[in-house]
Formats: C-alpha cells, sequence, structure tokens
C-alpha cells in the first residue's frame, strides 16, 4: 500500500477541504457569517501552497538525497516567467498604452517581439516551456555538478551563484522579461477574466490537487527502490558505487524533477499573486524553501508541507503587526529548531520520541498498570 488507511484518510480530508469547504466558504458562505472565507485568506493560502511544493521539492533532493540545493527559487521563477509571459500576451491592446504589445517593450520602443516570445501566446506551447525551462536548465546544470562530485556546502554555494546570476540577467531590460518590475496587471487566462470569483476559486482547487498529488507522487517515489537508493546515496553515495549503482543518473533524475515540480508552483502562484520578478531569483528566497523543510521536519514529505504553512502564516501575521522584527523571528526560529528540533515540527509529534509517541507509551503502562 502507497499509504496506509490514516495516510489515506488525511488525503481524502485535505482533497475535500479544497475542493468543496473552501468553494462553498469563500463563493457560497454569505459575507458576514463567521464561517464566509475571504478573498484574501483565499489567495493567501493558494500562495502557501504553492510554496509548499517548493518545500516537498526541496525534501526529496535534501531530506533524502541529501543535496541542499540554495538555487531553488529561480526554478520556481521560471515557472512563473513562462506563465507570466502568456498572461501578458492575454492582455491585449487593454494596457495602458493601448497596443498589442506590453506596456514594458511600448515603453523602451521595441517595435516586435524578442524571439523568445515566439510562442507566448499559445497556452499549451508555454505550459510546455513551464516544465522545459527549469527542467532543461537543472538538467544540464546538475550533470555537470554531479558528474564532476560537487557536493556538500560546495554544492549548495554554486546553486547559491547560479541563482543570483539568473537574477542578474532578469533585472536587464533588455532581456524582454520586463527588468525590475517583471510582469504584472494581469487581465485573463484563457480569454476569461482572471478576477472572477469562480476563475479565482478555480486555481485554488487546481494548486490544491496539485500539491497533493505532488504529495502522492513524492510518498510513491520515496517508498520505491528508487526512493531506497536515493535514502543509501545520501547516507554512504561511495557504498552505492560500490554496489554497483551509478549515483549521478539518481541524482540527476531526481534534482530534475524537484526542479520541474517547482516551475510548476511557480507557474500556478503567479496567476494567483498577480505578479512576477527577479525578486523571486535572490538568494534569499532560495533559503527561505530551505528554512520551511528544516521548519517543518526533513525526510518526513508532510513536514515541508507543514513548514511552508507555518513560516508563512508567521510571516503574514509579522509583517502586518511588527513587520520590522520578521527577519529576527524568522532567524531565530530556525536557530531554535536547529537546535532543539533537529527533526522539526512534525518530529515533535512523530517519531520515538515524539509526543504521540509518548502519550501511547503512557496509554500503555496506564492500561498495565489498571490490569494488575
Amino acid at each position: 500500500m502507497l499509504l496506509g488507511i490514516r495516510g489515506w484518510a488525511g488525503v481524502t480530508i485535505a482533497l475535500a477541504v479544497v475542493a468543496v469547504v473552501v468553494p462553498i466558504a469563500n463563493l457560497l458562505v454569505p459575507a458576514g457569517s463567521a464561517f464566509h472565507l475571504s478573498e484574501y485568506s483565499v489567495q493567501l493560502v493558494a500562495k502557501i501552497m504553492c510554496y509548499a511544493m517548493c518545500a516537498l521539492a526541496m525534501d526529496l533532493i535534501w531530506g533524502y538525497t541529501g543535496i541542499l540545493s540554495l538555487g531553488h527559487g529561480v526554478f520556481f521563477a521560471l515557472g512563473g516567467y513562462a506563465m507570466g509571459m502568456y498572461l501578458m500576451r492575454q492582455i491585449g491592446s487593454d494596457g495602458q498604452y493601448r497596443m498589442p504589445m506590453p506596456d514594458f517593450m511600448v515603453f523602451l520602443n521595441w517595435k516586435q517581439f524578442p524571439w523568445h516570445w515566439a510562442l507566448s501566446d499559445s497556452f499549451v506551447a508555454q505550459m510546455l516551456l513551464v516544465v522545459l525551462a527549469p527542467g532543461l536548465l537543472a538538467f544540464v546544470f546538475g550533470f555537470f555538478a554531479f558528474r564532476s562530485r560537487i557536493k556538500g556546502v560546495y554544492f549548495s554555494i554554486i546553486t547559491q551563484a547560479m541563482t543570483y546570476a539568473m537574477m542578474l540577467l532578469f533585472f536587464r531590460n533588455e532581456t524582454g522579461f520586463g527588468g525590475n518590475n517583471g510582469f504584472t496587471d494581469f487581465k485573463r487566462i484563457l480569454d476569461v477574466p482572471l478576477q472572477t470569483p469562480t476563475m479565482r476559486m478555480l486555481l485554488f482547487v487546481i494548486t490544491g490537487c496539485t500539491l497533493i498529488a505532488f504529495f502522492l507522487m513524492a510518498r510513491a517515489i520515496v517508498d520505491s527502490k528508487f526512493g531506497r537508493v536515493l535514502q543509501a546515496i545520501r547516507d554512504a553515495e561511495s557504498r552505492v558505487m560500490f554496489t554497483g549503482y551509478d549515483p549521478l543518473r539518481y541524482k540527476l533524475a531526481i534534482w530534475t524533477l524537484s526542479a520541474v515540480m517547482c516551475g510548476i508552483a511557480g507557474a500556478l502562484y503567479v496567476p494567483q499573486v498577480g505578479i512576477i520578478n527577479p525578486s523571486e531569483m535572490t538568494p534569499a528566497a532560495s533559503i527561505e524553501i530551505a528554512i520551511w523543510t528544516a521548519v517543518g521536519g526533513r525526510a518526513t514529505l508532510i513536514g515541508p508541507i507543514v513548514g511552508a504553512f507555518f513560516v508563512n502564516g508567521a510571516k503574514s501575521w509579522f509583517t502586518q503587526a511588527f513587520p520590522e522584527y520578521w527577519l529576527y523571528a524568522l532567524g531565530a526560529m530556525f536557530i531554535a529548531v536547529t537546535l532543539f528540533l533537529p527533526q522539526g515540527i512534525v518530529g515533535l509529534l512523530r517519531g520515538p520520541n515524539g509526543i504521540v509517541a509518548r502519550l501511547r507509551r503512557r496509554s500503555v503502562r496506564e492500561e498495565e498498570g489498571s490490569a494488575s
């Protein structure tokens, strides 16, 4: 079985909440009711679900393969830019300058679209680009890095360097990606207005279902022979080589898959948040993905999802109540988890020394005492 009974029950509940409970609470329950879910709350949860996909992808390569990436923000942003290009073409002549080209191109006095915008008016082509752009970059980068046996902190540093280089590239106006401002002011997707409650809820449901599908896929991977080899590579790569396996193929496959997952998350993020710019490629954005994974609990799959919701929920509250203290709170949270909760929030609940195990042992002792 892929999941136990409790696992499938949790998946079913999550699917029901995403596809039934939230749409009803947002679209059908009156705004004055205590059970109404506001548009702000829906958008916030949708954004965090996109972040949770990135954290889940990070868990596959860091928690289960032992590869710490500080560059996954670039894959998230590439998927977002691929979707953003299509959304910019969907604006048509409704922009500020009433021209068929995006406003930033008109402002820069461009007369025609760059070559990489050739298929940007095709939804199918751009959705393929959502997968191919991060996947191809990850494959090429990973092939040379893993073939050179770069690992540990050195690999983390070069992934951060890659992210910084891509950020500088996308900041340049001549690249055709909107420079510092990026893409925004989206109007439609598939000729349907984005700002209608029905479309926003449809995007929310698609995002939630995608997160659940990614979780099930990740669970299937780690429970398979492929996943066991990944964990062996994490624990003792040299012994894996001695037994006849080629770590390069396994690491490259999971590295590329995790990049594609981040790209899809970025593509779902952009139409719901309404903007994509090079700030998503900053080294800090990639470091945050690692923090979500560590806070939730590495090598647990559910932990990174919990961590993404916990950290970003705290960020949403802190940036409103005490905006100047958020970075201090984030740093303190990461230090506290590193020192006192090495298995993260989920490790506090699960595992041989977790709260659940302690309660079970206490219950057993009480039963034995009452029986005697």
